[in-house]
């Protein structure tokens, strides 16, 4: 064989090599990190597409909570694993309010992971616990308004959105309003239903049982428009905040030199998941829209995020030590 076609012959394995790392993918488990804590909605639907995708693929998906620090502490563990598509970051936008809360992080979004694919989009919804003396978000404003800083709420964490929410609403609403940062948002909620702090914002399909069951007060929901789980609840631009919107989302990501060829791969099977009629059914009942992009359309979406963010982290003064 002379030289020229040992090259050639070179070259084509060399191009069909990634092709063929995606076909055998995955070949043994593959581990979803979650840089939150159990229970709240990034635990939740990344448990929910790890079982979906192994059902797909034939290997064991398996979800690891690494929550701490906003987010960074599990992220950053992805961020030093190997690029073979077997290590996964479970995000939300709280990794695209960290690019300029916490700039001095030990990683870049966009230079450290390389977008997969979205996963869903839910609204947040103001609750108070049962016994604070105000029943609309009319009240709950004269209460703040008139004794700033007696009232508090309580976040998942700083850059989280459950914190963005709070700080947009404190700048745009005018009040004064202490943060209580937690670990995650399962001790965010249960001081809230236990009395603790006052107020949280928390994702619709977390929060919408226990007000339903009484156990705190709705103030109001923070999307566009009213959510379909509690229709009779006006959106916090209708109650007293014109213009106000904040919502959680949540996707996947991997470290930045995962083969394109895996990359695609699993943006076809999370998107496939997340568009079954049955599972958008069940995420509309629970007050998520499921989202479906493909890689590029996913890139940019997170790219805007970063930029959207970073302009409400000005305009609110929020910073990550509240």
């Amino acid at each position: 064989m002379s030289a020229t076609r040992r090259l050639l012959l070179a070259a084509g394995l060399a191009m069909l090599a990634p092709w063929a790392a995606a076909q055998d993918y995955p070949s043994r488990p593959v581990r979803i990190i979650v840089p939150f804590a159990a229970g709240g909605p990034a635990d939740v639907y990344a448990r929910f597409l790890a079982q979906r995708l192994q059902e797909s693929l034939g290997q064991a998906f398996v979800v690891d909570n690494r929550p701490g620090a906003g987010s960074i502490i599990g992220t950053d563990a992805v961020a030093k694993s190997p690029a073979d598509g077997y290590t996964l970051l479970l995000m939300s936008n709280t990794h695209t309010v960290n690019e300029s809360l916490i700039p001095t992080k030990p990683f870049q979004l966009l230079r450290g992971f390389a977008p997969i694919a979205p996963i869903n989009s839910s609204d947040l919804v103001l609750v108070t616990r049962a016994t604070l003396p105000a029943n609309n978000l009319g009240e709950l404003l004269k209460i703040a308004r008139a004794k700033p800083g007696s009232l508090s709420y309580a976040s998942s964490g700083p850059g989280t959105p459950y914190h963005m929410a709070g700080e947009l609403f404190k700048a745009m609403a005018g009040v004064a309003i202490v943060h209580i940062p937690y670990r995650g948002s399962s001790g965010a909620r249960t001081d809230v239903l236990g009395g603790q702090v006052d107020m949280m914002f928390d994702a619709v399909p977390t929060m919408s049982e226990h007000v339903k069951a009484g156990k705190v007060k709705a103030m109001g929901t923070t999307g566009t428009s009213r959510s379909a789980v509690m229709p009779e609840l006006p959106t916090i631009a209708e109650a007293g905040v014109p213009k106000y919107e904040a919502t959680i989302w949540l996707g996947l990501m991997a470290p930045k030199a995962t083969p394109p060829a895996v990359v695609e791969r699993l943006n076809a099977e999370v998107s496939r998941i997340v568009a079954n009629p049955e599972t958008a059914r069940a995420w509309t009942a629970q007050g998520a829209t499921p989202m479906v992009m493909n890689v590029a359309e996913f890139s940019r979406y997170v790219q805007a995020d970063i930029a959207k963010w970073a302009n409400i982290v000005r305009i609110s003064g929020a910073k990550a030590e509240q």
